[in-house]
């Protein structure tokens, strides 16, 4: 395959990786609209620590370890402004 092939299916993923974002902002945003309804608190470390365990443990690589899981900590904090958002 050449570069621009390369781009192309890398456009390809892109497309896909933004779809499964939504579907997680909007879940995220349920989510945080039920803590807001219940005095719930936003941050809960031990959930992002399960979370970022989950996401180390399904990697298959290329990526390390910490590579995905500097990832997911920015899903997070992304996610996390979302659910301070009032309804």
């Amino acid at each position: 395959m050449e570069i621009s092939d390369w781009r192309k299916r890398i456009d390809e993923l892109d497309e896909q990786i933004v779809q499964l974002l939504s579907q997680r902002a909007a879940a995220a945003m349920e989510i945080g609209r039920l803590k807001q309804g219940s005095g719930a608190p936003i941050y809960e470390p031990l959930r992002e620590k399960e979370v970022i365990e989950h996401v180390r443990k399904v990697n298959p690589g290329p990526l390390a370890g910490a590579q995905v899981q500097d990832v997911y900590e920015r899903v997070m904090d992304v996610m996390r402004e979302l659910q301070r958002q009032k309804p």
